[in-house]
């Protein structure tokens, strides 16, 4: 009896061990589910390998690895069916298996127990318990049987790092058990009798074994000399985070800013793009949102999010203090809506139906996969609504915890800077300087659908200040909140902007009508306030300069034109004397180089007109033949090629809008007499006759070049919504993009001019259409 129960004591030992790995690591999942998953494959790796320990070693491998496979099927089922994800068995099987690693390290604590987040933790118990068992009990090294659970025990509390508290009472079980199955394996003390041997043989065996046994004590002393101060040190150290080494997942440009897609939906005001169920009772509108952007950088509001995985519990957002709170739950069905960010109710406390990924900072939700049509899934959000009649004497928050809302770009265009400090100029309160910014855009802007995207600075300086009859002072959504959002930081306001839909309170279509954007300033104990910048009535807003005049910058001082440089030399060249006649028969030798001079001229004549009727036809095949939004498209190719033939070729990486400020900034306007009308109406940009001119904005022209504003227009049509591109875009995108060409042109010398027409790149830069 005493026989067995020793035998049993390792394998019970090695079950607890491994089990105590899932309890340290089951303190980041939401529920007891891993640790019950890990339990039981400690629990049959180990009986497996007692039960097959009389059969030959070499045949333990393969029934052990047999057994892993059915309990890892039957585990990730389980944690299928726990997660209610509805997917085939063999999808979620292969899935787990290939993500299983990144998604445990990315993953937001607490860690819900889905199949790709329990299925490494199972199969490494399974593992150590194999090698643990083969050792321990069919080879007797229990001590050495018990690594493999060890290092499991170390990799969980690695996983684990500063995300919980220490695991004081597991590490003492984990030895405690140890400790248990070294004690009941020890051999008695026994061994050859020394009572026959000689006196002098007595002494030199117990002679080695006190040198033995003082060489082991003299190692542990000097470990834990070594060591001890090390391991104290690190008792009271935070452990490291592996998840800081593993990438969050990556989004593209459209998810990382959203407030670039508005003008495109408000192009398409009737594509459907979500269903949405009643989520509140009552009739009108709530916001869903889609993305909150607090970073800005003087050229694009972005999410700047880490993202992790996530489950259908959501970590719980602070709360408002004294505030009740309200739980909406919302269906929501995808229809043309693209991209990964999945629009919600704020503030999301669930998610069921998809997997998803969470940025517990901005509170903005992102699928892993793309969006597909018909998706559905359910959000559970928790609503709170502030006392507002406290806004006009709540301030709000300063220091390092707001510094990231606060920030702006370098280089803010002086009329903004000005128009900011006279918003702020005897509105003291917090309160009063956003009211200040709301009135101010409401009364002045006209909201229209139609207007180019962009939020970068020469943009919003070209919204804010520029003529109203060439565009200025009009813009979508995007534009009034990025404004209102830059003026409220240059103002000390911490704020940020954020894009969603109008969507009906009892459910219904959400289109890209719905679609909008609105900035939020931060209040102390109220929380994120949105602000609503856009007209509240449809009559005509009232001209900017009646309410704010900047001062007028100094023109530039007068100065004589430069010497031309491709004029020829004023010098006669020098007089070359003729060769004296020839009296003998046959050519002579200026013939001959005569001849071969014309042959060579010829030849490179040829290939100059060749060259020359090749970019003509590659012009009038790009701007006259295919669609609207292929005449578009031949029309940027025109633009592109003409920055890259002045040698400053577009990044491939920025929008139209982007592209059209990069070339302001590669090619400022030359000097010349300031205010003539010549000049304002070569610029399509400057400011009216009682306005100083400002900073230029992207979509339209450089000083002394033509406008962009509606080949930028044209583009943005056909990258969000190309079946909206017309006849008439097409022709105007054209017109503009071969004026540029050619005002660029003019300003190379002669040569280069000549050059400029004869440059075979554009012929292969892009592919030809046809």
């Amino acid at each position: 009896m005493v026989r067995w129960l020793r035998a049993a004591v390792v394998p019970l030992a090695l079950t607890v061990l491994i089990a105590l790995s899932g309890v340290v690591l089951g303190r980041i999942y939401a529920d007891d589910l891993l640790l019950r998953l890990v339990a039981g494959a400690a629990l049959g790796s180990v009986g497996v390998g007692v039960a097959v320990r009389r059969l030959p070693s070499w045949t333990v491998a393969p029934i052990s690895v047999v057994a892993l496979a059915g309990y890892t099927v039957g585990a990730l089922k389980i944690a299928a069916g726990h997660a209610a994800l509805t997917d085939p068995l063999s999808q979620i099987v292969t899935d787990a298996l290939v993500n299983g690693i990144p998604r445990l390290l990315t993953a937001m604590i607490p860690v819900e127990a889905t199949p790709d987040t329990v299925v490494v933790p199972v199969i490494a118990a399974w593992l150590a318990g194999l090698a643990g068992s083969e050792v321990a009990v069919r080879a007797g090294r229990v001590l050495l049987g018990c690594v493999p659970a060890a290092a499991l025990y170390g990799g969980a509390l690695y996983v684990v790092g500063p995300n919980a508290g220490s695991a004081g009472w597991p590490t003492l079980t984990f030895a405690g058990a140890v400790v248990a199955a070294l004690a009941v394996t020890a051999r008695p003390a026994g061994g050859p009798s020394l009572a026959g041997m000689p006196a002098k043989t007595r002494a030199a065996v117990r002679g080695r074994a006190l040198a033995g046994s003082a060489a082991g004590l003299t190692v542990l002393v000097g470990l834990i000399a070594a060591l001890g101060p090390w391991v104290g040190g690190r008792v009271t150290a935070t452990p490291v985070d592996p998840r800081r080494y593993v990438e969050p997942p990556r989004v593209d440009s459209l998810d990382e800013s959203p407030l670039n897609r508005i003008s495109g939906w408000a192009l398409a005001p009737e594509q459907k793009l979500l269903e949405v169920g009643p989520a509140v009772a009552g009739k009108g509108k709530m916001r869903l949102r889609l993305a909150v952007l607090p970073d800005y950088d003087g050229i694009t509001w972005r999410v700047g999010a880490t993202y992790r995985n996530a489950g259908r519990v959501l970590p719980r957002a602070p709360l408002l203090p004294d505030v009740p709170v309200t739980r909406v739950t919302q269906d929501i069905t995808v229809q043309e809506l693209t991209g990964r960010l999945l629009p919600v109710v704020p503030t999301p406390a669930g998610v069921d139906g998809t997997r998803i990924a969470y940025d517990a900072a901005t509170g903005t939700v992102i699928r892993p996969e793309e969006l597909r049509p018909g998706l559905r899934y359910t959000v559970t959000s928790d609503t709170q609504e502030p006392d507002f009649n406290l806004l006009p004497t709540a301030d709000s928050p300063t220091g390092d915890a707001v510094a990231r809302f606060l920030t702006v770009g370098a280089g803010v265009p002086e009329p903004i800077q000005r128009l900011a400090d006279d918003l702020a100029d005897g509105n003291g309160a917090a309160y009063d300087r956003a009211m200040a910014i709301e009135e101010f855009l409401a009364e002045h802007y006209r909201m229209v659908a139609d207007a180019p995207s962009g939020h970068a600075y020469p943009n919003l300086s070209y919204f804010l200040f520029g003529p109203r009859d060439r565009g200025g002072q009009r813009g979508t959504s995007e534009q009034f909140a990025a404004s209102f959002a830059l003026l409220a930081r240059l103002t000390g306001l911490p704020s940020r902007v954020v894009v969603g839909f109008d969507a009906p309170k009892a459910g219904g279509p959400v289109t890209g009508g719905d679609a909008i954007a609105w900035p939020e300033v931060l209040f102390d104990d109220l929380g994120w306030v949105a602000f609503d910048p856009l007209p509240k009535s449809d009559d005509p807003p009232r001209p900017v300069e009646d309410d704010f005049t900047p001062k007028p910058s100094p023109p530039p001082p007068a100065s004589e034109p430069p010497p031309a440089t491709d004029l020829p030399s004023s010098s006669a060249p020098p007089a070359v004397a003729a060769p004296p006649a020839r009296t003998g028969g046959g050519p002579s030798r200026v013939l001959v180089a005569s001849g071969t001079s014309g042959a060579t001229l010829l030849v490179l004549a040829a290939a100059a007109a060749t060259l020359l009727s090749m970019r003509r036809s590659l012009r009038r095949r790009r701007l006259s033949t295919g669609g609207a939004a292929e005449r578009i498209t031949g029309a940027w190719f025109e633009f592109t090629d003409a920055l890259r033939l002045a040698g400053s070729p577009v990044p491939t990486h920025l929008a139209a809008t982007e592209a059209a400020a990069f070339a302001a900034n590669a090619f400022p306007s030359r000097a010349t007499a300031p205010d003539t009308a010549e000049t304002r109406d070569a610029s399509h940009e400057e400011a009216s006759a009682e306005a100083p001119p400002l900073r230029r904005a992207a979509p339209s022209a450089h000083a002394g070049l033509p406008p962009l504003d509606a080949l930028v227009t044209a583009v943005n049509t056909v990258a969000f919504a190309p079946a909206s591109a017309t006849d008439d875009q097409a022709q105007r995108a054209g017109g503009q993009a071969v004026a540029y060409a050619t005002a660029l042109r003019q300003r190379r010398s002669w040569w280069r001019r000549a050059w400029w027409s004869l440059h075979p790149g554009p012929l292969r830069w892009h592919p030809p259409r046809r």
